[in-house]
């Protein structure tokens, strides 16, 4: 920025000038400021939360060589990706941006797992940007499993290829075509021995699209790969890169699971929770010096079972988990999520659970202003 500089005034003239300079000023410093500041991630597993209700994972999983993502306002970037695996193997990693639950990861105030007869839809957008010099898929992934869970592998994997660059193919062997969405896809089914893949691979790249995640799911149901009373998990879209990768972003990310409606049927609150669910939440501490114990009870209030629960929170500024119990809570700053283990990821009518976790502050403590119960807001005890 070019240093103003003020002209001589006359006395009488002089605060008016100083006034409208310091007005330019603050106007051009504001103007430069970014509305977020870019977080990047180069642990494998490493993760950060973007626009409040996504998960961007780094998810290096198959090369020790170094891969870095930049996580931006609405999507990410692969910042950094050396080394190369053989392109008649599996990919390095698969770098990407997830609404739902993850190997107990779950997205801030995410209504997954829900079951699938009780989704109306799931609208998704998708910007993706891509690079010449690698080769790699554009994968969006869609997680169904016959159980409400948040960790581990999930027997079915939906892979939507949006692109593919080099000698690359999915799972299995192709099995002809299909048309979903209003696009033509070629389909190939295979095993990737823990669980099935059916993959809708584009015979040309596709850079943005909007489509709603439900048609692949009931092609797949109509396939024999998932019944109607499984769950969807998780929602995700990145990239599997083989070599190099440096560039490939998605540029912006949205996902949203309608519930507890007929197909067609508008959503009063497009952006809002899905199933309701009736709760209260009480939330006891222990507090010493720059550390707390927090130990939380979540009581189902309601008439119906709560399967896969996740309670949404954001701890307040300078305070850090540093471990938890039954449950996993993730991130550990900021807009956080407990989310249910195996063994209590049901709550009955009128029962409750109890979980807890560890932490950091620094200054004055407090307790977080609100709990959300799978996207519906909670009273407190």
């Amino acid at each position: 920025m070019r240093p103003l500089r003020p002209q001589v005034r006359t006395p009488r003239g002089l605060l008016g000038a100083l006034l409208a300079t310091f007005a330019v000023v603050a106007s051009l410093m504001t103007a430069a400021a970014p509305a977020q500041a870019d977080t990047t991630i180069c642990e494998p597993f490493g993760t950060t939360t973007i626009q409040g209700r996504y998960v961007v994972q780094n998810n290096r999983w198959g090369s020790s060589a170094t891969q870095c993502v930049t996580a931006t306002e609405t999507g990410f970037r692969v910042s950094q990706a050396d080394g190369s695996v053989p392109t008649n193997g599996a990919p390095k990693s698969y770098p990407s941006v997830f609404n739902g639950c993850h190997y107990t990861t779950c997205s801030p105030g995410t209504n997954l797992p829900a079951r699938l007869d009780t989704i109306s839809e799931a609208p998704s957008g998708i910007s993706y940007g891509y690079v010449g010099d690698a080769v790699y898929n554009a994968s969006y992934d869609i997680w169904l499993d016959p159980t409400p869970r948040t960790d581990g592998v999930n027997r079915t994997e939906i892979m939507i290829w949006f692109n593919r660059v080099g000698p690359i193919q999915p799972i299995g062997s192709p099995v002809g075509t299909a048309t979903v969405g209003g696009r033509t896809w070629e389909l190939w089914t295979g095993s990737n021995g823990a669980n099935d893949v059916l993959s809708f691979v584009a015979p040309s790249a596709i850079t943005d699209w909007n489509f709603d995640v439900m048609d692949f799911v009931r092609a797949t149901v109509a396939r024999g790969l998932a019944e109607d009373d499984w769950y969807l998990t998780s929602v995700q879209a990145g990239f599997e890169p083989w070599q190099n990768g440096a560039g490939l972003a998605v540029n912006s990310f949205s996902s949203t699971v309608r519930t507890g409606g007929d197909p067609g049927t508008p959503d009063p609150d497009p952006g809002g929770p899905g199933d309701p669910a009736a709760c209260e939440v009480t939330y006891g501490t222990n507090v010493w010096q720059n550390g707390f114990t927090a130990d939380v009870t979540v009581t189902n209030t309601g008439t119906a079972p709560v399967d896969g629960w996740r309670l949404a929170f954001t701890l307040p500024s300078g305070q850090r988990v540093t471990n938890a119990w039954n449950a996993s809570v993730s991130p550990s700053t900021g807009a956080v999520t407990a989310t249910g283990l195996g063994h209590n990821a049901r709550i009955a009518p009128g029962g409750h659970l109890t979980f807890g976790f560890q932490g950091t502050h620094g200054g004055a403590f407090a307790e977080p202003d609100g709990f959300a119960l799978n996207g519906t807001s909670c009273t407190t005890a």
